[in-house]
C-alpha cells in the first residue's frame, strides 16, 4: 500500500499537543491535526504552574467549544467512541492534565477531572511536588500522597502519564500502577541528552508492563533543534529497535500559540524551564507541525517497516492502551 493510502487508512493517534491556556484559545486550530489526517489528540488543559482557576476557566471553554462543534470534534470517553468519531468523520479529543498540583493534594479530584474530559494525568510537570519528582530537579521517589493519586488515577481508569517525571518517581510510578503507563511525549535519551527524555533502563520498564513511549517532534529533545520529519523518525525507529513495535506510539506535543499570553501571574520561567538545562526565556523551542503527520508515514515505509507495525506506531498501539486503561 502506499503511504498516502496508508496514511489515510490508519488510525492516527497523537498523544499530545496544546493550544494556549486561556478561555480566549480557539479549539478550531485543531482543524489542522484533523487535515493532517489525525483521528484523536489529546489536548492538555493545564499543567503544574497554572492555577487552578486558569485550569478550570480554560477546561470549562474548551468543552464548550468542543460541544458547539460537533461537526468538527468529539470528546470521547472509550476507544470505542474513537473509533465511531473516525467513521462520522470528526476529530475524536480527551484533554490531558501535565502535572498533579491542580490535584490539590485531593484524590477526588482526579475522578472529577476523569469527569470533564481529561484522559490522561501525570504527577510532576518538570520539578518536584508534593506527589514526585520532576525531570529537572533533585532525585525524588513517589511519595505517600503520590501513590494515593496513582491509585486514583488507575480506579477512574484514566491513562497513568510518565513524561516530565523524575527517572526514580518514573520507575516508582511503573512499579506502583495496576495498569500499563504511557510516556506521552518522550524521546529516548540516546537520540539527546537531555533529562528531559527517558533512558533505556526506563523505556524498557515501560514496556516490560505493557506500556506505550511516544516520540515527541521538540526539537531539543530530538538530533535535530528544527524537529525535521528524519529525526522524529530515528526516534522512533530507536524505540522500536529497543522494544518493538507494539511499544511505540507518537506524541509530537505541538503548541498552537495563536498569539495568545496564558503565563500566569509571577510565572517564573527559569524555574519551570531552566537556564542551566539550556532554556532560554522559556520554552523557545521549535517543535515538528500537525502537517509532519503524512511525512511520518512516509518514512516508516521508506525505511521498510511492516504494514501492520506503521498502522500499530500511527495509532493502534494507544488505542489499543486506551481501550485496556478507559476499559471500553
Amino acid at each position: 500500500m502506499k503511504s498516502s493510502a496508508l496514511h489515510a487508512d490508519a488510525l492516527i493517534w497523537d498523544a499530545h499537543a496544546c493550544l494556549p491556556l486561556s478561555p480566549l484559545a480557539d479549539v478550531s486550530a485543531l482543524a489542522r491535526h484533523k487535515a493532517a489526517g489525525v483521528d484523536y489528540v489529546s489536548i492538555n488543559i493545564g499543567m503544574d504552574m497554572n492555577p487552578i482557576e486558569q485550569v478550570m476557566a480554560t477546561l470549562a471553554a474548551f468543552r464548550a467549544q468542543v460541544q458547539a462543534r460537533p461537526d468538527l470534534f468529539r470528546l470521547v470517553e472509550s476507544g470505542a467512541d474513537v473509533e465511531r468519531a473516525r467513521t462520522d468523520g470528526v476529530l475524536a479529543l480527551g484533554f490531558d492534565l501535565e502535572g498533579g498540583l491542580p490535584l490539590l493534594g485531593r484524590a477526588e479530584m482526579v475522578v472529577l477531572f476523569g469527569a470533564l474530559g481529561v484522559r490522561q494525568i501525570h504527577l510532576a510537570y518538570n520539578r518536584n511536588n508534593a506527589l514526585c519528582g520532576g525531570c529537572y530537579d533533585l532525585p525524588m521517589g513517589l511519595t505517600a500522597l503520590g501513590r494515593e493519586i496513582v491509585a486514583a488515577i488507575n480506579a477512574a481508569g484514566i491513562l497513568m502519564d510518565c513524561s516530565h517525571t523524575g527517572e526514580k518517581s518514573a520507575f516508582e510510578i511503573i512499579e506502583a500502577s495496576n495498569a500499563p503507563v504511557v510516556f506521552s511525549h518522550s524521546n529516548p535519551r540516546a537520540v539527546s541528552n537531555d533529562k528531559r527524555n527517558i533512558a533505556d533502563s526506563l523505556i524498557d520498564a515501560c514496556a516490560l508492563r505493557g506500556g506505550v513511549v511516544c516520540a515527541n517532534g521538540v526539537g531539543r529533545f530530538l538530533d535535530d533543534p528544527e524537529a525535521g520529519t528524519p529525526s522524529i523518525l530515528r526516534a522512533i525507529d530507536y524505540l522500536v529497535t529497543r522494544i518493538g513495535p507494539r511499544h511505540v506510539g507518537i506524541g509530537l506535543d505541538y503548541s498552537y500559540s495563536q498569539g495568545i499570553d496564558d503565563d500566569p501571574p509571577g510565572l517564573n520561567k527559569d524555574y519551570w524551564w531552566p537556564r542551566a538545562e539550556g532554556y532560554s526565556n522559556g520554552i523557545n523551542i521549535r517543535i515538528a507541525t500537525p502537517e509532519q503527520w503524512p511525512e511520518i508515514t512516509e518514512g516508516l515505509v521508506k525505511l521498510g517497516y511492516a504494514e501492520a507495525d506503521i498502522r500499530a506506531i500511527l495509532g493502534g498501539n494507544m488505542l489499543a492502551l486506551a481501550k485496556t486503561v478507559w476499559r471500553r
